[in-house]
């Protein structure tokens, strides 16, 4: 990874992406979703196709998500990452951290793999702060092999509201795996929409412990909320199926265009970058573009 720095670090620009995990396009517009709705009429709401070179499975699209690179460049094609190019293409909190080494990060999620070993993970290696919390256990809402994920989220909302809201962290990525596993084992139906509308609460946790910040007046935030891929009527993914191969980003900051804006998966990470004032080295082979610059239009 080059170790150029390009811009100084500016400590009151800050970020979180917010990962919710296989959430339908028409499920989030029938579920009741007040902040990431008020995420997306601040700044931009896009729906898009995910391409050839994006498989409708979990491990590819979080890989995009945070490299910037499509699937035939960090090599994950599924959810074991056993062949992956991760180094050559690390996450956006690693580039961060080798271009300003003052900043601080922070990642959190109840699938494994983006934060911890499991499957040969992780997608995001070097948070200054990690939490992976094991959806296992059970709950009167787990699904049939024991997962609660409704319980993991909250788990991951309180530690990522309390760091957030009461430490000094810059750039951070905060995942909510439950709308993804209810759609598995129930299909679209009035449960898979409360789940996607307790991510919505959650992500409120989150911003509301922000905003409360006695800084955050001085300090420019930026807010990203980005699904994955979609589902089949029935449950289930990783095919080309129209609702399947749907996702959604939601964004809003002082960087971040309003309106209709074309972008997709890769251009998360350049993105975040401008968020934080880091110019991208042509060197790293970033595929997106920051959000406002795909296809001319700005």
């Amino acid at each position: 990874m080059p170790d150029t720095v390009l811009m100084a670090f500016a400590p009151h620009r800050r970020v979180v992406v917010f990962g919710v995990d296989g959430v339908r396009t028409d499920t989030l517009a029938a579920a009741h979703t007040p902040w990431i709705d008020a995420i997306a009429a601040e700044g931009l709401y896009a729906e898009f196709e995910l391409n050839d070179l994006a498989p409708t499975v979990s491990g590819p699209g979080w890989s995009t998500v945070a490299t910037g690179v499509w699937a035939d460049k960090h090599r994950i094609d599924g959810n074991v990452f056993a062949d992956h190019a991760l180094e050559e293409y690390p996450d956006f909190l690693s580039r961060l951290r080798a271009a300003w080494p003052e900043i601080r990060t922070y990642a959190a999620a109840d699938w494994a793999p983006l934060v911890s070993t499991d499957s040969l993970g992780p997608v995001f290696a070097t948070p200054h702060r990690a939490l992976r919390v094991d959806a296992a256990g059970g709950g009167e809402k787990a699904g049939p092999f024991g997962h609660d994920y409704d319980a993991t989220g909250a788990d991951i909302a309180a530690d990522a509201a309390r760091v957030l809201g009461g430490s000094d962290y810059h750039a951070s990525f905060v995942y909510f795996g439950e709308p993804d596993e209810v759609c598995h084992y129930q299909g679209v139906c009035p449960e898979y929409t409360a789940a996607v509308e307790r991510a919505d609460q959650r992500i409120g946790t989150v911003v509301e412990a922000i905003r409360a910040r006695p800084t955050y007046a001085a300090e420019q935030w930026t807010f990203i909320v980005v699904t994955d891929h979609g589902h089949v009527d029935e449950g289930g993914h990783g095919g080309r199926d129209p609702w399947e191969a749907q996702a959604w980003i939601a964004a809003s900051g002082p960087a971040v265009p309003q309106g209709k804006v074309l972008t997709e998966h890769v251009d998360i990470a350049p993105s975040v970058f401008r968020a934080l004032g880091l110019d991208v080295d042509e060197s790293w082979g970033l595929e997106g573009v920051a959000f406002g610059e795909r296809d001319g239009v700005r």
